[in-house]
């Protein structure tokens, strides 16, 4: 390590003055801010790579989406070899992530035949969207997608809204109902399915699925609620073990 010694140095500093020490803080304020703000910025990258990035989404017409009675939105195809259960909240940040890093290795997991998600869709971050209704809706415009019956449409439409559409929480702007069927529409779905959305048809049952959903999970974490969460029949899965897809799904 270098050094540099000051014993016998010639120059002996002046005080400085009052209005120094105000430039020299507000510049020390400014540079912690941007501290801050980088950290706060990389916070919000997605702490592993991608996994199959460029895959896209499901492509694969084998590939259905149905909703079963209690709200749950199954895809896969009908033989799939392996089911997992996902719960998530369409305004869930940590969900987003999951989506973002994993999603297209799990869309070709379903090409494959070797993959079906159930989506449990809960809705209690309501609150903490601006128009205090958001996971509502888009639950219940994730019902009207999946009613198509089209897993690559669904597919694309639980991608968006999950990664590029996904609002931030905590009150920032959200989808309104005319842009979650704009949406569906870009991802392939009918107008009658954007009728669906618009309408608000499927919100009784977005809201019944959440508090079937909200009791099923709960009882699987002795109490609690959390998002996202993933089982493979009754064994929570460790989605920060990178290679969680393929271990579940080889």
């Amino acid at each position: 390590m270098d050094t540099v010694s000051t014993a016998g140095s010639p120059h002996t500093p002046r005080p400085v003055s009052s209005r120094t020490t105000y430039a020299l803080a507000a510049v020390a304020l400014v540079l912690i801010g941007l501290v801050v703000a980088f950290w706060l910025i990389a916070g919000r990258h997605d702490p592993v790579a991608v996994r199959d990035d460029g895959y896209g989404n499901v492509h694969n017409t084998a590939v259905v989406s149905s909703v079963q009675p209690d709200g749950v939105i199954r895809v896969g195809k009908p033989d799939a070899a392996v089911t997992i259960e996902m719960f998530e909240d369409p305004l869930c940040p940590a969900c987003g992530a999951l989506e973002r890093v994993y999603g297209q290795e799990i869309a070709k997991k379903m090409d494959e035949g070797k993959l079906a998600v159930n989506y449990h869709l809960l809705t209690f971050l309501d609150p903490q969207s601006k128009s205090k209704d958001y996971s509502t809706r888009a639950s219940a415009a994730n019902l009207c997608v999946a009613q198509g019956g089209s897993g690559p449409v669904y597919s694309a439409f639980h991608s968006t809204l999950f990664t590029t559409k996904q609002p931030e929480e905590g009150g920032a702007p959200d989808l309104d109902n005319a842009a979650l069927a704009a949406i569906a529409k870009e991802s392939g779905a009918p107008e009658s399915v954007a009728t669906c959305i618009t309408s608000g048809a499927q919100l009784a049952t977005a809201k019944a699925a959440d508090h079937s959903g909200q009791q099923d999970l709960s009882k699987r974490l002795d109490g609690q609620v959390a998002t996202p969460s993933v089982f493979q029949g009754t064994t929570r899965i460790d989605t920060k073990d990178e290679n969680w897809v393929n271990k579940v799904a080889p």
